[in-house]
């Protein structure tokens, strides 16, 4: 009678057994299924951007890690709710979470979706000399929040990126030939024919000017007390710095020794004596 009792208690608790077996071999295979996607979702946005070279790796990187733990969220929440757990609340929960850290992290999100723009849009990469959110310098790292630059002072400099985003952005090493615009001026009683054999035979000899395209020395403007002559040679991007700060005390000494007048900002006088 006993055995009869105990099997009948038994044979209550199979289906539940079965149920609950069930649901842990379906979680199972829910999570390894979740898992594969999610890495593989990964493996393949990674891919994208070191596929292409004009594509950031660090933002493909990014938005693979994102993608998969996206993944893995949607996967725990299938698993909970395998086993009768009410997932609209964590949902929600998760929602109003992610709504208080958003606001939290303005200023961040802000850096970062600005970072992805860069990233993404490649208005500057590690190596370049940019002007950007009042700053000078050369690019030495990139990453999702913030840029940093070195100056030609050794500064080490960290930019937000929403600064740089929000901002004109010059990039001083895009183009392979640059033209180095400088302004020189003489005076009026000066031949503009001789000043500009002087200049030109300035740059002919700087070892860092091309001769291709040639350089462009003209009169720009006719001032009050001077004659200012335009001059801009051309020179591969590295070299720009070099004439920028080298070729302008040449022309300086050139004009000298040709006895050139370089005027200075001056008002002349005229006294006149009347006859009694």
């Amino acid at each position: 009678m006993q055995e009869y009792i105990d099997n009948i208690e038994i044979e209550q608790y199979i289906p539940a057994i079965i149920s609950g077996a069930t649901n842990v071999l379906f979680a199972i295979i829910i999570l390894l299924v979740g898992l594969f996607i999610a890495n593989r979702a990964s493996k393949i946005i990674n891919r994208i951007g070191e596929n292409y070279e004009k594509l950031d790796n660090t933002l493909f990187r990014f938005l693979g890690s994102v993608a998969k733990y996206i993944i893995l969220a949607f996967v725990l929440i299938a698993v909970l709710n395998r086993f009768g757990v009410q997932t609209a609340s964590i949902v929600a929960l998760l929602g109003a979470a992610g709504l208080a850290v958003g606001l939290a992290l303005q200023g961040t999100l802000s850096n970062l979706a600005a970072g992805v723009m860069l990233l993404l849009f490649r208005p500057y990469k590690v190596g370049d000399f940019i002007a950007a959110a009042g700053k000078f310098g050369n690019v030495q790292e990139i990453d999702l929040f913030t840029t940093i630059l070195k100056t030609f002072d050794n500064q080490h400099i960290i930019i937000p990126n929403s600064q740089i985003w929000g901002s004109q952005i010059i990039n001083h090493s895009h183009h392979n030939i640059r033209g180095v615009d400088m302004h020189f001026g003489v005076a009026y009683k000066e031949n503009t024919d001789e000043v500009r054999k002087v200049i030109n035979s300035v740059l002919t000899k700087h070892p860092h000017i091309l001769k291709d395209p040639a350089p462009f020395v003209e009169v720009e403007t006719l001032n009050d007390s001077s004659v200012d002559f335009l001059v801009r040679p051309f020179c591969s991007g590295e070299h720009y710095f070099d004439i920028l700060y080298s070729v302008p005390e040449q022309i300086k000494k050139s004009l000298d020794e040709a006895d050139i007048e370089i005027p200075f900002p001056h008002r002349k006088v005229i006294i006149s004596k009347e006859s009694e």
